[in-house]
């Protein structure tokens, strides 16, 4: 396999690119996307077996399973950055190690189904706060130690609906070439 092949199958979406310019289109497609996204998730994993769902997606990769308990995670910790930056003066976030956290318990055994609902519920919140923020709330920072730098609310809002389709596509993608329905 190419390196190239692995790229594709890593970053099936293609690697996150910030945006030039955030306009209220983009925000509003990205809060769409992210509202969206838990029943096509759900859609993409519907009948797989615990064989299938124990299967990496890349050689080195996680499991689909662990990519569903990833996502819950992952964007319960986004809710909570946004929220942080919404309720405090420029607060520096908590990062985690997400590997590590893909190896605990309740991500290699656990059924999916858990982490669907979590991120049905956590999705249909977001969505609903996200439209609700002002041009000054979109403003509000928070500062990402890892990243080295202090982020706008709004700058986060289409990299999650990003990282939705992105994990997304590893679902779709495992499936297609396996030839999994």
């Amino acid at each position: 396999m190419t390196d190239q092949d692995l790229e594709k199958l890593r970053y099936p979406v293609g690697r996150y690119v910030k945006p030039l310019r955030l306009t209220h289109a983009l925000i509003a497609t990205s809060i769409f996307e992210i509202e969206s996204f838990p029943p096509q998730l759900e859609t993409a994993v519907a009948g797989l077996t615990n064989e299938q769902l124990d299967t990496s997606y890349r050689p080195g990769g996680w499991t689909i399973r662990q990519v569903v308990h990833h996502l819950a995670d992952s964007h319960l910790n986004g809710v909570t950055r946004i929220k942080l930056a919404l309720t405090e003066d420029r607060p520096t976030i908590k990062p985690y190690h997400e590997g590590l956290w893909a190896e605990l318990a309740d991500v290699v055994s656990m059924p999916i189904e858990p982490s669907l609902r979590l991120l049905e519920g956590l999705h249909a919140r977001w969505a609903v706060l996200l439209r609700s923020l002002s041009e000054k709330d979109l403003k509000r920072t928070f500062v990402h130690p890892e990243r080295g730098m202090e982020l706008q609310v709004a700058d986060y809002i289409p990299e999650y609906a990003w990282h939705s389709h992105h994990h997304l596509g590893h679902v779709t993608n495992l499936k297609k070439m396996k030839g999994w329905k």
